[in-house]
């Protein structure tokens, strides 16, 4: 629900035994989806996970739609939301948001890493400059935590709606987009205009595999307006996720998480979290990239061993373990982590602050 003044609530929950209890937590995030957008769909989700496990969640979004320069605007709403709130813990979704929570007081702070924050040069500086005053960092994956500088940081993976990403019948779902039992049906899961997701590539790796002669058709995953039974339905109606992603751009791709949940295979470039996810998850397989990467010999080596994967997977025939490989990543399992990790960043913060003394001065 919202409140009067439209920020995302929630009301506190009922259940005395529900390990969120009586915590009360803002969300700051610039990933919040909005009119029939997947943008953040996995904070939102998230945020859902954790009121259930009982937390009183707010939530502040941050840009979007008041565009880029709310990164630094947002910070003298953000404090006065922090000082009405009376929150327990502040949770800081994407290292772009981190300036602008820098000076909310003293309340403990998680700052959550996703990727671009990382990754991005001009956005990995930003989120250090923001973070400063932040000693509790959450991060997706450990490749994400060692180019942080943090190999040992805690790390949380997003999870899944294993409700609605859950295997159905898949021959109503291929009939619902006009395939039949025999067509060979791949997935691509981005939008195929976003540079990083490499539309080039699979489109390559499906041009490669017909001159194999098999016929394989594309089917794109987001779609605007669809709703997440519809992206079920694809997963559902797909043979395999074809996931092409570029070096050094993801984080913990949650296509790929929802795939598995949906007993999808996957065969996927080597990104983010892809190869502990599935890992024991067959049939499936992590193409590694090609050295020295960056030259036409590397890409089209990538092309055809990404072909060969496609091609054996589809020559099983069968749906993979995902389902079963995976159940910890079910949201339930995730908020519960979370929600004990915030106890925790919140007995440090206390014990921190009781060492400083009264007036902020280290006790002898």
């Amino acid at each position: 629900m919202s409140s009067a003044s439209g920020h995302p609530t929630s009301e506190p929950a009922g259940d005395g035994a529900l390990p969120g209890r009586g915590l009360r937590v803002l969300a700051v995030t610039n990933m919040w989806p909005v009119g029939g957008s997947f943008r953040g769909v996995f904070v939102e989700e998230q945020v859902q996970a954790l009121r259930k496990l009982g937390a009183h969640v707010d939530v502040e979004v941050v840009a979007q739609a008041r565009g880029r320069r709310d990164y630094l605007l947002a910070a003298p709403r953000i404090r006065r939301r922090v000082r009405e709130g009376n929150y327990d813990i502040v949770h800081v979704h994407h290292g772009m948001c981190a300036l602008a929570c820098r000076f909310i007081g003293d309340v403990p702070r998680v700052l959550g890493l996703y990727g671009h924050d990382i990754n991005w040069h001009w956005q990995r500086w930003i989120t250090k400059l923001g973070w400063g005053p932040i000693p509790d960092r959450l991060y997706l994956t450990k490749r994400m935590a060692a180019a942080a500088g943090e190999p040992g940081g805690p790390i949380i993976p997003n999870g899944v709606d294993f409700e609605v990403f859950a295997p159905g019948d898949r021959d109503a779902a291929r009939a619902r987009f006009g395939y039949t039992p025999q067509d060979k049906v791949i997935l691509f899961g981005g939008v195929p205009s976003n540079w990083v997701k490499g539309h080039d590539v699979f489109t390559d790796v499906l041009a490669a595999l017909r001159e194999r002669g098999l016929p394989v058709t594309e089917l794109v995953l987001p779609e605007p307006g669809q709703d997440r039974h519809q992206t079920a339905a694809k997963f559902l109606a797909a043979d395999v996720l074809l996931f092409t992603s570029r070096k050094g751009f993801e984080g913990s791709p949650t296509v790929v998480k929802e795939a598995t949940a949906m007993n999808l295979p996957v065969v996927t470039t080597d990104v983010g979290d892809v190869a502990e996810i599935l890992s024991g998850v067959h049939p499936s397989a992590v193409v590694e990239w090609p050295e020295p990467w960056g030259t036409p010999e590397a890409r089209a080596r990538l092309v055809a061993d990404l072909a060969d994967q496609v091609e054996k997977v589809l020559a099983v025939g069968s749906r993979s373990n995902g389902r079963e490989q995976n159940a910890w990543l079910a949201w339930d399992r995730i908020g519960a982590k979370i929600i004990e990790y915030y106890r925790d960043v919140i007995a440090r913060h206390a014990s921190r602050r009781s060492s400083r003394g009264p007036r902020g001065v280290s006790a002898p």
